[in-house]
């Protein structure tokens, strides 16, 4: 043996036992591997490779003097690739580093067993092993030693192809593991980035269909998940603007031939390969622009995957959602965008979230597909309404009524949105859903604010149909009152479209006890010029539970600009009579500017042709009244002064309507006087409250009223007794009132209040004409001792009062009943003071005396008689001083006094009264020089007195 021989045996045999040291130390740590030795122990795994790759270079031809050393070296390899194969079963995340590092000390050690001159199943198991450690290293992310190894099975490949194997019998053994060493270098190809190799490896496995065929199933199973897997990275390294797309579809073409071919029976996990590849080469087409091929792949992919069990899979929805996607890119029909959309629908969970999310966010993005996009909102509405998973208030469903009222809010053609909610709405109604509080305000709320756009925009009649949508019963039992304000909402519409008949026709389906309601109605009657039915409405808002005083002011506001001034007055009486009655005075004040409001505008209704003024100056009257007690009121707490501007604005505006009234106003002497006495009432807590100094023309207006005001009563009870009824009780109040009113004046008189002349002598005047009042009043209730003392007080009250006298002489004159002493003294009072103050007429004193000398002459007593004469002889004075001219004593009076001063002292001398006789006899005789035919007359008086007087005195 030569030298060089023996140094190689030499140096193979120190590589073997560096191996077999290693191998010793390295065998107790694979048992329990230590997570803190593992790169120690991988190091020493790539020891043992790279010796024994070096002992399998050094070895030298001859076989017999290593083969015992190959051996061993074979043994140890076969037992380090079996315990690389417990140890990738282990659970350890960090396993495939190590098992890498196994299986490439395992290839090596085995290959260095290896014989010179294998046999065809040897080189079949070592290019099994080489491809297996190649794909490993690959995978762990040892590419270089990957790439050695890799190396080493093109070696093996190479003279597994030349070997001779003429009746195949290792054919099948040959092609498999050639298509596991293409595979393997394909693998390793393309994670070290090297594609174009790794697409050259792909066509030599596919190349050759008959050797291909060879494969076991699950070796074609598993190579088509590889060159799937491939193009999945393809695609997701790649974007689809690079045109990557088409490399993908190679990949994914080769992956599919081979799947195709896969029986479906003989693995469990074949149908979903199968379907796994279509769906990337779907995507491949369809990043690739191949629209028509993608499609054609998801054709007959879809069949496929809706026969699955797990149809409902998200990778299975991705695919019908891929589909949709193709359609819209070549702008399919609306029919078969519906297809796929429903397709979508039946195999996802209706009531996930993030599906509706999904399903309403690509619909977004079709608004303008307005049919479409609405026919999907009511299928999936449809399906949801369906599914068992959809409880009483689901989110889902809420979602989609939402999505379609938006989506509708969109649509040009407005009566097919209308009905497309509407047919929406019954649908989720009959359906027996209810939508819960939250969610019907939330339709109702995006409804109202649809609408709310189309009547600013002026779009009444659109603006009214939005409104009235949302009074679909679907939304009442969620928010109750939500109907009634959507008729509200779209009766106001119709009120701004002149379309007053709708409104009001809208308006009555809402409830009548509503305030609301009520102030719709007003808007519609007023617009229309219905002015009853306004004013009804008013009453009736007022009436309302919930009403609220600022529709009031709102209707203030529309009934002035309206000029409708009856709808105005009824508004700004509720607005009065709601008005809180406090103790504050911001209220006071409020209330009695309201009042001013009021009686201004009856004031012009007055004046109108067709006013109804019986109830207008009621409504006035009524007004008056309350600012009179307002004004008491506010001088009770001293703060008159916020509104005593507006008490005499109301006094005077009392006044004067009064004074307007005595002219124009048929029939309504009571309501004159009523005028006039709250004009005096307010015009009395004016100088009451006042802090300074009222000036005199004050004064004289509150005496003006106060001498109308009771004036008025009395008239009024005069008109309401012309049929002989005598009420005694309004008699008594007025008797009470005249002497109240009497006494009021005196009291400003002496306060000497009134200092003008005129003014003066007008008041005395007023004084003297509520005597009169007095006595005719006390004259009707027959209180004859009560009238007495009101004689003796008009007889004292100077010279102003002889019209008060004939007025008080008519009254006792003409009334039946009065006592004979009454009358008399109280004609004898009147005749005296007439006398006394020369200012009666001469008629008037004819007829009372006349009157006077009848009662005294009656009771024929010698005082009677003598106050008789004297009254007579005053009558010969007076017919002295009137004895011609238009104010003569009258000649039939001059004839009554003459005969009865005739008879009178004929029966005194009769009666052998000579002194009386005689006085009455010259009386007589004086009177003859006034009368026709006087001096005959006296002549004969002087005859018969001489001769009479003969017979009682003979001597």
């Amino acid at each position: 043996m030569s030298a060089r021989k023996k140094k190689s045996l030499a140096d193979i045999q120190q590589i073997f036992d560096s191996i077999k040291d290693l191998v010793i130390t390295v065998k107790p740590q694979l048992d329990k591997p230590d997570p803190e030795g593992r790169l120690s122990l991988i190091e020493k795994l790539r020891q043992i490779a790279s010796l024994a790759e070096s002992f399998t270079e050094q070895r030298p031809k001859s076989t017999k003097s290593w083969l015992p050393l190959s051996d061993e070296l074979d043994q140890e390899g076969v037992n380090l690739w079996n315990i690389s194969g417990l140890v990738q079963q282990s659970p350890h995340d960090e396993r495939l580093p190590l098992v890498a590092a196994l299986r490439l000390a395992a290839f090596r050690l085995i290959e260095a067993g290896l014989e010179s001159k294998p046999g065809i199943s040897t080189l079949v198991h070592i290019l099994q092993l080489a491809s297996k450690t190649g794909a490993t290293l690959s995978e762990a992310g040892s590419g270089d030693a990957a790439g050695t190894v890799l190396t080493s099975a093109a070696r093996y490949d190479e003279l597994l192809k030349n070997a001779e194997d003429p009746e195949g019998v290792h054919r099948v053994e040959r092609s498999c593991a050639s298509i596991v060493y293409f595979s393997a270098r394909m693998e390793a190809a393309w994670k070290e980035g090297n594609h174009g190799v790794a697409a050259f490896m792909s066509q030599k496995i596919t190349d050759d269909e008959n050797r291909l065929s060879l494969l076991p199933p699950h070796d074609r199973e598993r190579l088509a998940r590889k060159l799937h897997e491939i193009a999945k990275s393809v695609l997701k390294l790649h974007s689809p603007e690079g045109g990557e797309g088409n490399d993908a579809v190679g990949w994914i073409q080769k992956a599919f031939g081979i799947a195709d071919k896969l029986d479906d029976t003989v693995g469990l996990g074949i149908p979903e390969l199968k379907v796994a590849i279509l769906r990337t080469m779907a995507r491949a087409y369809f990043i690739s622009g191949a629209y028509d091929r993608a499609e054609a792949a998801l054709d007959e992919l879809v069949p496929t995957i809706d026969g699955l069990k797990e149809n409902e899979r998200p990778e299975y929805q991705e695919l019908r959602w891929q589909k949709l996607a193709i359609l819209k890119h070549r702008k399919a029909g609306d029919v078969a965008l519906l297809q796929a959309y429903k397709s979508i629908i039946d195999h996802m969970t209706v009531s996930s979230e993030s599906n509706i999310t999904d399903l309403l966010h690509d619909l977004r993005g079709s608004s303008h597909h307005y049919v479409l996009v609405t026919d999907v909102h009511r299928y999936c509405l449809e399906q949801l309404l369906a599914s068992e998973q959809v409880d009483g208030d689901s989110d889902s469903v809420n979602r989609i009524l939402l999505s379609l009222i938006v989506h509708c809010s969109k649509d040009t053609d407005h009566p097919r949105a209308i009905a497309a909610m509407d047919s929406a709405f019954t649908a989720t109604s009959e359906a027996g859903y209810s939508l819960s509080n939250l969610a019907a305000t939330a339709s109702l709320t995006l409804i109202w604010q649809y609408g709310d756009r189309y009547f600013n925009a002026k779009r009444w009649v659109d603006a009214a149909e939005w409104f009235l949508a949302g009074s679909h019963a679907l939304f009442r039992g969620g928010s109750p009152t939500s109907s009634a304000k959507c008729f509200r909402k779209a009766a106001l519409c119709y009120i701004e479209h002149k379309e007053c008949a709708k409104a009001s026709a809208v308006i009555r389906r809402c409830p009548a006890n509503e305030a609301a309601t009520h102030y719709v109605l007003f808007l519609a009657a007023v617009h229309q010029g219905l002015e009853d039915e306004a004013i009804r409405a008013t009453r009736d808002m007022v009436k309302a539970a919930d009403f609220d005083r600022k529709m009031l002011l709102l209707a203030t506001q529309i009934s002035y600009e309206s000029e409708m001034k009856s709808v105005l007055l009824a508004v700004l009486d509720g607005l009065l009579r709601t008005l809180k009655m406090e103790k504050s005075g911001e209220t006071v004040v409020e209330a009695v500017t309201l009042i001013r409001c009021i009686i201004r505008l009856v004031l012009k209704l007055l004046v109108e042709p067709a006013a109804n003024k019986p109830v207008l100056i009621e409504t006035l009257i009524s007004h008056f009244n309350t600012a009179k007690i307002l004004a008491e009121e506010a001088s009770k707490d001293k703060s008159i002064h916020r509104i005593i501007k507006d008490i005499s604005w109301l006094w005077r505006t009392a006044y004067n309507c009064a004074v307007q009234g005595c002219a124009e106003w048929d029939r309504s002497e009571e309501r004159i006087w009523q005028l006039f006495e709250v004009a005096r009432d307010m015009l009395s807590t004016c100088c009451e409250s006042s802090p300074m100094d009222v000036d005199a023309d004050v004064y004289l207006h509150l005496i003006n009223a106060t001498f109308s005001g009771v004036s008025g009563r009395v008239f009024a009870g005069r008109i309401a007794a012309k049929d002989g009824t005598v009420d005694a009780t309004r008699l008594r109040e007025n008797a009470v009132q005249v002497k109240a009113s009497k006494e009021k004046i005196l009291t400003i008189m002496d306060k000497n209040k009134i200092t003008d002349a005129e003014d003066v002598v007008r008041v005395e005047y007023f004084l003297h004409v509520l005597r009169v009042f007095e006595v005719e009043i006390l004259a009707q209730l027959k209180e004859w001792e009560q009238l007495s003392k009101i004689i003796s007080e008009v007889v004292t009250s100077g010279p102003l009062g002889v019209g008060t006298y004939e007025a008080i002489a008519d009254i006792l004159w003409s009334e039946p009943e009065c006592p004979i002493n009454v009358l008399l003294t109280g004609l004898e009072a009147i005749l005296r003071a007439s006398l006394d103050h020369n200012a009666l007429s001469v008629d008037k004193f004819s007829r009372w005396l006349r009157g006077i000398c009848t009662i005294i002459l009656a009771r024929n007593t010698p005082a009677d008689r003598l106050k008789a004469i004297g009254y007579v002889e005053q009558a010969v004075t007076v017919i002295d001083q009137n004895k011609e001219g238009d104010d003569a004593y009258p000649m039939e009076e001059r004839n009554w006094v003459l005969g009865t001063a005739y008879n009178t002292g004929f029966e005194c001398l009769e009666s052998s009264m000579l002194d009386e006789a005689k006085r009455w006899f010259e009386v007589a005789t004086l009177i003859c020089k006034y009368v026709p035919g006087g001096e005959e007359r006296a002549e004969k008086i002087s005859d018969t007195y001489m001769h009479l007087l003969a017979r009682y005195n003979p001597t």
